[in-house]
């Protein structure tokens, strides 16, 4: 089976996220395991820490099942949903659970108006992005997963035989059937031998799942991106987080401009 995680708190940009990692998970024969974690308050001036970690426990699982039942209608009788609740920080706890479980994806919501606040929610989202070592797909708020047709990477073509995780691109290719569309963001007026040549070399790591390479001109290479990414219907938008400076650009106030996507794309982090 190919495990997905959903890491949930329960908001609606979290069970819209756990509704699209249960559809997925059915698309390629996988299994969904929900997972939260609470962290007792820091202050408490007369109520016993060991009852109130009982009482968060027993409503955090609670609310989980509650979460599984809604998503077990769904159910094709062969996906199975398993719950996990942990006391601890969120990206501890998940990333102990990624080296037990070697999950397929792990899947978080997204929420909020502005690009920024669509593609990531909070701090916790932020840095599991930049350091969870795991795929990592954040779903947009109302994003619903209905095929993967389009799987669209950004690249600049610098060192990328050394940085992109080919293999785990191919196995996603291979696993949705999906058209593969390399979103180009270097600089076309500048001649560099050695991106020509990293270029060359990427093409021929790839042939076999035939890319579509598309080069992004834009004053501002992110938003490019992800207008481009809308405009051509890409269903999961793959970004390199140590290769790209996509997530810290749409992250920053004076960079996303408040950008408002009007369609929902998917962004996978992958890590080389």
């Amino acid at each position: 089976m190919k495990p997905i995680i959903v890491a949930t708190d329960f908001s609606a940009a979290a069970i819209n996220a756990a509704q699209y990692a249960f559809n997925m998970a059915q698309a390629i024969n996988g299994n969904v395991l929900l997972f939260h974690t609470f962290q007792i308050p820091v202050a408490y001036s007369e109520v016993p820490l060991a009852a109130n970690a009982d009482d968060m426990m027993q409503d955090a699982l609670t609310e989980i099942n509650k979460q599984k039942n809604d998503l077990l209608y769904l159910s094709d009788g062969k996906t199975t949903i398993d719950v996990e609740v942990r006391e601890g920080v969120l990206f501890y706890e998940l990333n102990e659970l990624c080296k037990k479980v070697n999950p397929y994806a792990v899947i978080m919501g997204s929420q909020g108006t502005t690009a920024a606040e669509r593609i990531i929610f909070g701090s916790h989202t932020i840095f599991a992005i930049k350091h969870l070592m795991h795929p990592l797909i954040t779903v947009p708020l109302g994003a619903k997963f209905e095929h993967i047709k389009k799987i669209g990477l950004a690249c600049d073509f610098d060192k990328v035989v050394d940085t992109v995780p080919v293999d785990e691109i191919k196995t996603l290719i291979t696993d949705f059937k999906a058209e593969f569309h390399i979103l180009n963001t270097g600089k076309q007026e500048s001649f560099n031998p050695d991106l020509i040549f990293q270029s060359g070399l990427f093409q021929e790591m790839t042939w076999n799942i035939k890319p579509q390479y598309h080069f992004i001109t834009h004053k501002n290479i992110d938003e490019g991106i992800i207008d481009f990414a809308e405009k051509i219907d890409i269903d999961l938008l793959i970004v390199l987080p140590k290769r790209h400076n996509l997530i810290e650009q749409i992250t920053h106030k004076s960079h996303s401009k408040q950008l408002v996507l009007h369609s929902h794309v998917p962004v996978m982090a992958l890590h080389d």
